[in-house]
């Protein structure tokens, strides 16, 4: 913190060293990536997904790296599980224009995550499998770490400056209220279940089918109104690094976040990963798979080893450090010269709804090719595609030929979700 006495140290503006960032990006050194997992199972329904360093061409002929991380925690059946784990990846970078730089494919993450989740989502209910899968889908590209994700897996982020970040979100029906309201609008019923006599027990769930989850992948027994359109939230990291902790609900039905990084601080992520599935099964035992995966992001002048204590912050810096980006954030930041956030957050949303999730405004929207269903990539011939605003409040804002476009099959789908025709009543 810059100090009030007579003597001040003028601090460099964020927006200006992002900008000498990007003007000499070869000269940052990447961090390196440290990590392991570790599982105790009761179900066999849990399964992983980790591809490090995958290489990438950019426009200007140049390779860059990514690495994926991803958790599946299937139910009622492995079937959505395993499906979601050999071919989201794969409908995920589909959904990203070819040959862009390295700013403008970390920019595009965000939507195409939506788009691979729900094409995902859509395939696998056309083989009219039954069952389903919460997803948390963390992918790093330099130091931006991106996570989308369905249902109650978590992913929590310590930086090496202290603190603890939730990445993903929560879609249990008990504790999300919006999702409730959602859910009932769309035409689902929640409740907990009635064991006769108006007794009811037990969390709230949605009927029928018996959910106790809002999103997942799967779940077609239940109903359209259970989505699978993710929360989406990408932040970049200081060059010191920081911990992910991607768990299952085994993990955080017992213990907290908190507690999760206390367990294993000072120790790998081989250690920590098993320290912190064992510490949950020995609070609660082995009721429920129960799988962590740990990542360690480091800098790569350092050798692999944990992220060292941090020291404690107080909410007031924690808030400072992680506030929201806006447009007039950075012209203040330069005329204050304040000093810069450690961690910046890039994008962040949430809503089910694919008008909103889709929808790029300029110059995103340069980066997709206009007569392409966003969602599953077919082409769509002109007159033939319909607008992903269509129906929505903004349609009359809008004209008939302003994409993004859904293809027939798409379209049936979003209409689904949202409670206006049930894709498969026939089945």
């Amino acid at each position: 913190m810059s100090s009030k006495g007579e003597h001040h140290h003028h601090t460099v503006p964020l927006s200006v060293l992002l900008k000498r960032e990007s003007s000499a990006n070869e000269k940052i050194d990447s961090p390196e990536l440290v990590h392991a997992l570790f599982n105790q199972s009761k179900k066999g329904e849990d399964f992983t997904f980790v591809k490090t360093e995958c290489q990438r061409v950019m426009a200007d002929g140049g390779v860059t790296t990514f690495s994926v991380f991803g958790l599946f925690d299937g139910h009622n059946g492995s079937a959505a599980a395993i499906y979601a784990k050999e071919n989201l990846l794969n409908n995920v970078l589909a959904a990203i224009p070819t040959d862009l730089n390295r700013d403008d494919w970390v920019a595009a993450l965000p939507r195409a995550m939506v788009a691979g989740f729900v094409k995902t989502d859509k395939d696998f209910q056309e083989i009219a499998r039954k069952s389903g899968t919460t997803v948390t889908f963390v992918i790093v590209e330099g130091w931006v770490v991106s996570v989308a994700s369905v249902g109650d897996s978590r992913c929590i982020l310590e930086p090496a400056e202290g603190g603890v970040y939730y990445l993903s979100a929560d879609h249990r029906l008990e504790i999300n209220e919006e999702e409730r309201d959602r859910v009932k609008a769309s035409g689902g019923e929640v409740g907990r279940l009635n064991t006769g006599g108006g007794t009811e027990i037990g969390p709230l769930r949605c009927w029928p089918g018996g959910l106790c989850l809002s999103r997942s992948i799967g779940d077609l027994n239940v109903g359209q109104y259970i989505v699978p359109v993710p929360y989406v939230k990408q932040v970049k990291l200081s060059s010191a690094g920081g911990r992910l902790i991607i768990s299952s609900d085994g993990v955080w039905d017992a213990i907290s976040a908190e507690e999760a990084l206390d367990c294993c601080r000072g120790l790998p992520p081989e250690l920590s990963a098993e320290h912190i599935v064992k510490e949950a099964v020995g609070k609660k035992g082995i009721r429920d798979d129960t799988t962590c995966i740990v990542v360690d992001i480091l800098p790569s002048e350092k050798p692999a080893a944990s992220v060292p204590p941090p020291k404690k912050q107080g909410k007031r810096m924690l808030k400072s450090m992680f506030k929201r980006k806006s447009s007039d954030s950075s012209s203040n930041i330069e005329k204050e010269y304040a000093e810069p956030d450690l961690l910046e957050e890039l994008f962040e949303e949430g809503s089910a709804m694919l008008s909103e999730r889709l929808y790029t405004k300029y110059p995103l929207c340069n980066m997709f090719k206009l007569f392409m269903c966003a969602v599953c990539q077919v082409e769509v011939k002109p007159g033939e595609g319909v607008s992903i605003h269509a129906g929505t409040a903004n349609c009359g804002k809008l004209r008939p030929w302003d994409g993004p476009f859904l293809c027939a099959s798409c379209q049936e789908k979003k209409d689904a979700m949202e409670g206006k025709r049930d894709r498969h009543s026939s089945d």
